[in-house]
This record gives structure tokens, sequence and C-alpha cells, in this order.
């Protein structure tokens, strides 16, 4: 015997669908029309309980404990110039400076 099936449900199907694709089409139109700007995300440079600091001489830089004191050869960043995102000004600026062993700003010698 064929099986029937009710002309409601075989109706509503396509119309979801259609209404699925409405929605996500108008989904996409506002993130290009916002230009994704409610969903940046910008990277910390360290975690939680962290601090950033710097290779003396050189770009180079670690994540340290608040708990503890930089090791051989890094310093913490000078007040007020400490990267706290990836890309912010300070850490743009510290890829091409650093801290000489005297504690001044200069050039780095990488920095081509």
């Amino acid at each position: 015997m064929p099986r029937r099936t009710s002309r409601s449900t075989a109706v509503s199907r396509p119309g979801r669908v259609r209404v699925v694709a409405v929605a996500l089409t108008s989904a996409a139109a506002a993130v290009a029309l916002t230009g994704c700007s409610g969903f940046e995300y910008q990277e910390d440079i360290c975690s939680s309980g962290e601090y950033p600091v710097m290779t003396v001489g050189a770009t180079g830089s670690a994540c340290v404990s608040d708990s503890k004191e930089p090791p051989a050869g890094f310093v913490r960043y000078p007040q007020g110039k400490v990267p706290k995102q990836v890309d912010d000004k300070w850490d743009v600026y510290w890829r091409t400076h650093t801290l000489s062993k005297d504690g001044d700003i200069v050039d780095a010698p990488d920095a081509g």
C-alpha cells in the first residue's frame, strides 16, 4: 500500500529551507555591512597573572608570573610603554627598539 504524506508536511519543508536561507543571508549581509567591527578579537600579550618582559639588547620577549622577577637577560618594559595586546602601539614599537644594558631605549640591532 502506498505511503500517504500529508500536504502540510510536504509544503512546510521547502518553506523552512527558504526561511533559514533568508536568515543566513541576512546575517551575512549584516556582518559584511558592519565590517565585523563588533567581532574584532585582540590577543593579549600575556595571560592573566603574568606580565611581559623584554630581552636586553634585542627584540625578544617573554611573560613572567606576577609573583616572580624577570629572568637573567630580561627586564620589565618602561612604565607607560608596556604592550598589552598583540599589534598594539607598544608591541609594534618594541619590534624595532630595545633597552640597552644601561636602560636606555635604542634602535634594535636586528631591526633592519
